[in-house]
């Protein structure tokens, strides 16, 4: 679950329980109006429980390389992450030969 959609149940399951006790005090209380509320606070009570025991999403994908051809003249074989951008993990194994200036073989973080 991303972190934007656990805040928004997070306050929405919030909103639930404060909500229960005062629509149904303020109108007067009846035996069907406390079965709902009651029903309405139990299930904002288990969304909130529900949302903070999620755990995050991953860091981001796993971007993987393997057995890559050659770079040449600046080229990368591989993965390439300027400036290190990006999230999650990234491998690379048995890339290319790199040959030439500023060619790379495996993964580049650099600008």
């Amino acid at each position: 679950m991303s972190r934007g959609w656990k805040i928004t149940v997070i306050v929405a399951a919030g909103l639930g329980i404060v909500s229960t006790p005062l629509v149904w005090l303020l109108d007067g209380p009846g035996a069907g109006q406390l079965a709902g509320a009651s029903v309405q606070a139990a299930v904002a009570v288990v969304a909130l429980v529900w949302a903070v025991l999620q755990r995050p999403d991953p860091s981001g994908p796993a971007d993987r390389a393997s057995q890559t051809g050659a770079a040449t003249d600046g080229g990368v074989t591989g993965i390439r992450r300027p400036g290190g951008r990006g999230s999650g993990s990234a491998g690379a194994e048995r890339t290319g030969e790199a040959r030439g200036p500023g060619s790379v073989s495996g993964i580049d973080y650099s600008e």
